[in-house]
């Protein structure tokens, strides 16, 4: 090996070793403040809580029509359809699709 080669050898040897100090592979290790920080304080709220289901979720008495719901289960026992009205302004395209959503005989 000549004496040129050897020099670039350890000079390549100690830039590697004086740039290896600036590495980021202890990033995890480092001290600051990390993206879960104050976690902790709601975790152990919820721990300690004894119902943590919000009051309202109690209330078994929910407001509801009983005739739309039992024409409801008769139209799903019965498989029949009904057309859903129209959302938008236009009625274009509802009436592009009205023959596909009538009943068939």
């Amino acid at each position: 090996m000549s004496q040129p080669k050897i020099k670039l050898g350890t000079y390549a040897l100690i830039a590697a070793t004086a740039l290896a100090g600036c590495s980021d592979m202890y990033l995890d290790r480092r001290e600051s403040i990390s993206l879960s920080t104050g976690d902790d304080l709601y975790s152990n709220q919820v721990t300690q809580m004894v119902d943590p289901w919000p009051a309202q979720s109690a209330n078994r008495n929910i407001a509801f029509d009983g005739q739309k719901m039992q024409s409801a289960v008769e139209r799903y026992r019965t498989n029949k359809l009904i057309a859903p009205v129209n959302p938008t302004t236009s009625s274009a395209g509802y009436q592009a699709a009205a023959p596909a959503l009538a009943p068939k005989p």
